[in-house]
């Protein structure tokens, strides 16, 4: 987990970034005595606690003051890279369920609402997504000015030529009038293939392949920067990212 150390801050401030409630409902827990600082009944609202290592309890809930989460997932086929849709199941409804699962004692105080994709999965592809409600970060690693390398595994229904990765290197024509920028294909097989692009366009792998005369039946993201999919992690299910992996992204 993620902590920013500020030395002191108001409790009802705190518990208030927390989404535990409003400045009023804050006001009220205290005041009934449910809240808690290192063992200790806190009732005034100007008491100044260290959220960085104050141990605070609310309702006999521990909290813990983390401003951002990030999450990888490796996401399943059939799921909406999207934070809500009302006819199909989205990756923040995945989320949801899978938190649940975990029965995570500690909270975060991160409503699940606030979080989302960095970047998008078409419905059928699988693997590495981001979820976090950084947004700066999230900003960051989608920025074209950034060239953020993204690896796909790619399977096709037919062999390309051999020169497939010299056409990939210099740039393919998908329709949009502008070559896609250059991109690494290493072939694996005849027709099982990494691909490395530095740029997002709307179903770009699947283009790029339609272009030399191929088409994607099977699609898997690999490695976003220097983010790479955990495979023990099985599809539909999430974990928090280390330290070292958000350092990563950074």
């Amino acid at each position: 987990m993620i902590y920013v150390i500020i030395m002191s801050m108001r409790i009802d401030r705190l518990l208030c970034e927390m989404n535990i409630g409003s400045r009023s409902q804050v006001k009220e827990l205290l005041k009934k005595g449910l809240v808690t600082v290192n063992g200790t009944v806190i009732k005034k609202a100007d008491t100044n606690v260290n959220e960085h290592s104050d141990v605070i309890i609310c309702e006999g809930r521990r909290y813990m003051y983390q401003p951002f989460v990030y999450y990888m997932m490796n996401k399943p086929a059939g799921i909406l890279s999207a934070t809500r849709d009302a006819h199909q199941r989205t990756v923040l409804d995945l989320l949801s369920e899978e938190l649940k699962k975990q029965n995570q004692g500690d909270l975060t105080g991160i409503p699940v609402k606030d979080i989302f994709p960095v970047g998008r999965l078409d419905k059928d592809t699988v693997g590495l997504l981001l979820l976090t409600n950084d947004g700066e970060l999230a900003h960051r690693l989608l920025s074209p000015k950034k060239h953020v390398a993204k690896k796909y595994y790619v399977k096709t229904d037919c062999p390309i030529g051999e020169k497939a990765a010299d056409l990939f290197a210099g740039g393919i024509d998908i329709g949009e009038g502008q070559l896609t920028k250059p991109a690494v294909l290493e072939r694996l097989g005849s027709r099982e293939f990494n691909l490395t692009i530095t740029e997002g366009r709307f179903h770009q792998v699947k283009r790029m392949f339609q272009a030399v005369g191929a088409s994607v039946i099977y699609l898997k993201r690999i490695s976003m920067g220097g983010l790479i999919l955990d495979e023990t992690l099985p599809e539909g299910h999430i974990r928090e990212l280390s330290k070292e992996e958000v350092l990563l992204l950074c």
